[in-house]
């Protein structure tokens, strides 16, 4: 039974434009006889393109992507992909842009396999890493901004200063909540909010 090579293609936003993808996959010195496209955001594998080419590759079949992070952000998810694919399915992958990320030579070769899990283990924990370094690094600017005195958050409206007024006419009930809220120019929630605070 003849294998059939299959690319993906996937942008973050519909704004974005795949066209550098799409070259990548006509320059692929085999025909690929259909590309499956996503105009979604990596951060997990719910995504109509990639859940029909899962469904229609079959053992020996080849799935190409232009680069690893077209597959997915999340380095722990796309292992499990990696896996699902080359493993389960039996199925081939081919990275462009990492030659060494290339299953269709290591099939019958224990070497190859363990090179290209290698490269992805490589890589997730890189990313992981990156990641945390990214938390560590925010959480130290907004503790060092807090010691300037730098607030974060909404800001508080502050009181007008005909609230009292209307706040009398409100209780008095010769205006109603939105009249209040509109001669205020707040929201009715932000009304009733200070009108309960001020009870």
């Amino acid at each position: 039974m003849k294998s059939n090579i299959y690319g993906y293609v996937r942008v973050s936003s519909k704004d974005q434009n795949e066209a550098r993808q799409l070259i990548a996959m006509h320059d692929f010195p085999d025909p690929i006889c259909r590309i499956f496209t996503d105009k979604m955001s990596g951060k997990d594998f719910n995504r109509p393109g990639y859940k029909k080419l899962l469904k229609v590759i079959r053992p020996g079949d080849v799935i190409v992507i232009k680069s690893i992070d077209r597959l997915g952000r999340n380095y722990d998810e796309i292992l499990e992909q990696w896996r699902l694919i080359t493993r389960d399915k039996k199925a081939h992958m081919v990275v462009l842009d990492m030659p060494l990320l290339d299953t269709r030579n290591s099939s019958h070769n224990l070497t190859g396999t363990f090179i290209a899990d290698l490269v992805l283990q490589i890589l997730s924990y890189v990313a992981q890493t990156e990641r945390e370094n990214i938390k560590k690094r925010q959480a130290e600017g907004i503790a060092a901004a807090k010691q300037r005195g730098v607030r974060f958050g909404r800001q508080k409206k502050t009181l007008p200063d005909e609230f009292p007024d209307i706040l009398e006419l409100w209780k008095d009930g010769k205006l109603s909540a939105r009249e209040a809220a509109r001669r205020l120019s707040v929201s009715h929630p932000t009304f009733l909010k200070w009108a309960g605070v001020y009870r």
